[in-house]
Formats: C-alpha cells, sequence, structure tokens
C-alpha cells in the first residue's frame, strides 16, 4: 500500500508540471511544487507567468497600506464563484484556445496602465452605468447578442474571469451587482462570472508577473 501511494504522489507532481511547465530544480519561487514558470499567450500578448525570484522583493507600494477601502464579500452574490491565483492562472491557460473565457480587469483605465495582470482585456466598471455603455461591453468582450428587439441573449455568454485591486476594492462588485446595469440586473448568468476576490493586491504580494508603467 505504501508503495502505490509514493507512486501515486509522483504522478500528481508530474501532471502539475507537464500542466503548468517544466520543472526546475528546488532553488526558486514556486508557482506550485515543481513549477517555476508558464509561458501563456493571451489576447496577441506572449508572457512568461512566474512570481519574483528575488526574496527579498517586497509588495508594490500602490498595495502597501493597508487602511484602503471596505472588505468586500467572498461571495458576491448565489451563484458567482470567487477564485484564487491558481484557479484564475488555470482559466488564463484554458482562455489561450478556449475563446469563450475572458480575463477582465474591471478597472478604470488609469489603474489599467499603471499596473494590470498580463494578457487580461481592460473593461472599466464605468461602462456600467449606463443600458447602452453596458451593453456595447457585454457585446463586444463577453459574447452576449444583443436582439432585434433590444432583448439580450446570454446563450453563448463566455465565462468571465474579473478582478480588480483587491479584497476591498468596490470596482468588480460595481460591474457585478451595484450598479443599475450591473451584469446581474441585466441578467447575465451568474455561474459564468468568476470573481478573483484578492486583485491586484494578492497578486502582487506573491510576486506574480505584471505589467505595466509602475512594473518594476
Amino acid at each position: 500500500m505504501c508503495i502505490f501511494k509514493k507512486v501515486a504522489k509522483i504522478l500528481i507532481v508530474a501532471a502539475l508540471c507537464i500542466s503548468y511547465g517544466k520543472a526546475e530544480g528546488n532553488n526558486y519561487v514556486p508557482i506550485a511544487p515543481g513549477v517555476k514558470s508558464i509561458e501563456i499567450t493571451l489576447n496577441n500578448q506572449t508572457f512568461t507567468l512566474s512570481r519574483v525570484q528575488d526574496k527579498k522583493n517586497k509588495i508594490s507600494e500602490l498595495y502597501a497600506y493597508t487602511s484602503l477601502g471596505v472588505p468586500q464579500p467572498m461571495i458576491l452574490a448565489k451563484g458567482v464563484e470567487t477564485i484564487a491565483e491558481l484557479e484564475l492562472i488555470d482559466y488564463m491557460k484554458k482562455a489561450q484556445t478556449d475563446s469563450s473565457i475572458a480575463i477582465i480587469d474591471t478597472r478604470t483605465p488609469g489603474w489599467f496602465a499603471r499596473l494590470r495582470i498580463p494578457g487580461a482585456v481592460n473593461v472599466p466598471y464605468t461602462n456600467f452605468k449606463y443600458r447602452d455603455d453596458a451593453v456595447d461591453m457585454m457585446e463586444d468582450y463577453m459574447g452576449v447578442v444583443i436582439n432585434d428587439d433590444d432583448t439580450l441573449d446570454f446563450s453563448k455568454a463566455k465565462t468571465v474571469v474579473l478582478y480588480c485591486n483587491g479584497y476591498w476594492c468596490g470596482q468588480t462588485p460595481a460591474m457585478v451587482k451595484n450598479t443599475k446595469y450591473s451584469l446581474l440586473n441585466l441578467g447575465f448568468p451568474a455561474e459564468k462570472i468568476k470573481y478573483y476576490r484578492g486583485g491586484m493586491q494578492a497578486w502582487t504580494s506573491l510576486g506574480f508577473t505584471v505589467v505595466g508603467d509602475a512594473a518594476k
């Protein structure tokens, strides 16, 4: 029985390495056991996703303060799934070949330009204050179809993976449910919404690859 357990453990580690990329040594900051980096091509961008290897590296000054905002709930709404970093990375990997998945940064353009997760597209939450703008965004980025009678067809809606600045940031919650023409208020399927609650604060605290004007 012990032999079988050891074999199973080896197979699991091997599967992780195959899934995420080639394993290298032990003296590095990993993404997952045995995984140093992943090559991803998403939205016409090719990048290496990894964590900062300098073990003295500190979190970005943009997210250094603990007094920001009001903590957001773990579950935004019934049916909306909250995810963490490894789930987000899995969606990024799948989105390379699956056009029904969209990785979306919901922050305003200024935040997006400063620092963002590579491969994400910017759909600012502010576009969901008015119906016409919201519908345009859903049609352009989320697979929603506008019928001739101006009703919305969600049958081919994409799985949207949304993030903003962090646990305290209200921009993704606004897009999902807290504006008059939010995704849920307009009928977008809750099960197609994935909420990366940790956002940029969690992403940078783990030293994951970022791009933008403030990237190191």
